[in-house]
């Protein structure tokens, strides 16, 4: 991939320093910037107009982008001209008035609560022994008793830490029964910790420093979670041991972390019916975001009256 226009290298090294972006959400607006400059080689940023906007649009659509993806290089691509244009002198943002197509609004794949209360408690296993092991164990309880995101999981510290040039972004507070993370858009919010997960944390915590390298930086020695080499854990190591771990118990349905935080939230509104509540937890800006997940339980609910209404249709032996 070449080298982007120094602007849009200025916008990425902003959106890292002072918007915390995660390093996922930072590779995937370079790519949609890629894509722009891409469709219009030569042509000097100043000189954009909406027209063309919507021949790259037209001609990454052609190339087979789906609807999701379209939408996200259109935001990638008016942030960006909505940071540079006030400096620049443009008179307007030429990404701002174009619309993606609609992607048709799939359901979160959450497991049932038989199957996430299977996943935790692992029947016919032997209860977590080793560090990994209890590791494990505090990962999955607190992706399911918080509704975190990966990105989120992976950077809480295991108390809050200010040295060396390094200050926590998210970090525990068991006496609290909670933790402070930053979501996205550098939004910070306190989510509840479940007892199940404040037992598995206590379990590992003291485990913890065992795993520690001894050159770890002070963002790695603050880290929660480790990895087997001493440092703070990555993605993939947790989707791996997730996708482990369903496969020991025989989980007949694909399991991955962010289908934690959608259990979490379809099962929260099971039981709870509070949407503004279950808003919070996630750290959703818009309500309209959480709002799916009441489709989920309407879907619960279908299922319980088409087998339980005398009236429902259902065909009776």
């Amino acid at each position: 991939m070449h080298a982007l226009p120094p602007p849009m290298e200025q916008w990425l090294a902003h959106l890292q320093a002072h918007r915390r972006y995660s390093p996922h959400t930072l590779a995937g607006y370079r790519q949609d910037l890629h894509h722009l400059a891409q469709c219009h080689p030569g042509l000097a940023l100043e000189r954009y107009a909406e027209s063309h906007i919507r021949q790259a649009i037209a001609r990454l659509h052609g190339q087979g982008l789906q609807p999701r993806s379209l939408a996200r290089a259109l935001a990638a691509w008016r942030g960006f001209f909505q940071w540079w244009a006030p400096a620049a002198g443009l008179d307007a943002n030429p990404a701002a008035g174009i619309r993606a197509p609609k992607a048709p609004r799939s359901l979160p794949k959450a497991l049932s609560v038989d199957q996430a209360q299977a996943l935790l408690d692992h029947p016919g296993l032997p209860p977590p022994s080793t560090p990994i092991d209890c590791r494990d164990q505090a990962m999955f309880e607190v992706l399911y008793s918080s509704g975190l995101r990966l990105a989120e999981l992976i950077s809480l510290d295991w108390r809050y830490t200010r040295q060396d040039g390094y200050e926590s972004v998210s970090w525990l507070q068991l006496d609290e029964k909670e933790a402070v993370v930053r979501g996205k858009g550098g939004k910070s919010r306190a989510v509840p910790l479940g007892g199940k997960a404040i037992e598995a944390l206590q379990r590992w915590l003291p485990l913890r420093t065992g795993l520690l390298h001894a050159d770890a930086g002070p963002g790695d020695g603050a880290a929660l979670f480790l990895g087997a080499r001493g440092k703070r854990i990555s993605p993939r190591v947790v989707q791996l041991q997730l996708e482990r771990l369903a496969a020991r118990i025989g989980l007949p349905v694909h399991a991955h972390p962010h289908a934690l935080r959608h259990s979490f939230a379809s099962h929260m509104l099971q039981s709870a019916q509070d949407l503004r509540a279950v808003q919070e937890m996630l750290g959703h800006a818009n309500i309209s975001t959480t709002q799916i997940y009441t489709r989920l339980d309407f879907q619960h609910l279908a299922k319980v009256y088409d087998q339980a209404h005398p009236r429902a249709g259902r065909r009776r032996g």
